[in-house]
């Protein structure tokens, strides 16, 4: 089995702080040692209401993509996410699969690499903090590349102290 490099966007606008610390639990009781990036508190988007706290995990395995996915559905379920929920409304916890190692495929409910790594801040910024060598498997482009050139002025990310993998412990 290949064991691939994964890369997970986690934020929650509900209860942040509390959710986040489980998700980055349960993720390392479940994919094993998991890396991450600094947490950041950034206006929601889409909607009106509380700021959102946002990292970004990295780990690695041989676990299949549907797999992977299926877990971490289950991890926001645990946090009291529902999966009728409004896409633009306060969040208990969203978990997203950014990078599955050099993957690219597009099937209900799982475009990769994430399309939105390329326009959200608090998906871009955390992994750059994280992983600026990664390459992004269709640009070509490393991580910390593409933030660089982003405009961060327009987007502001405050850090937090808050640290998800040991918080709430």
């Amino acid at each position: 089995m290949t064991v691939v490099r994964v890369f997970v966007a986690a934020g929650s606008n509900v209860e942040p702080e509390r959710n986040l610390a489980l998700a980055a639990r349960e993720l390392a009781r479940c994919f094993g040692p998991v890396r991450f990036s600094p947490a950041y508190r950034n206006a929601a988007v889409g909607f009106e209401g509380p700021d959102f706290i946002n990292w970004v995990a990295e780990f690695r395995t041989a676990r299949a993509v549907d797999e992977v996915r299926a877990e971490l559905q289950r991890i926001e379920a645990l946090c009291g996410r529902h999966r009728d929920a409004p896409k633009w409304a306060p969040r208990s916890m969203d978990l997203d699969i950014l990078l599955y190692g050099e993957l690219c495929c597009e099937q209900p409910g799982l475009i990769l690499p994430r399309p939105d790594l390329l326009t959200r801040p608090y998906m871009l910024g955390p992994m750059a903090a994280l992983a600026p060598e990664v390459r992004h498997p269709v640009l070509g482009l490393r991580i910390g590349e593409l933030w660089a050139r982003f405009d961060r002025a327009a987007h502001p990310l405050q850090v937090v102290p808050f640290d998800p993998g040991t918080a709430g412990a």
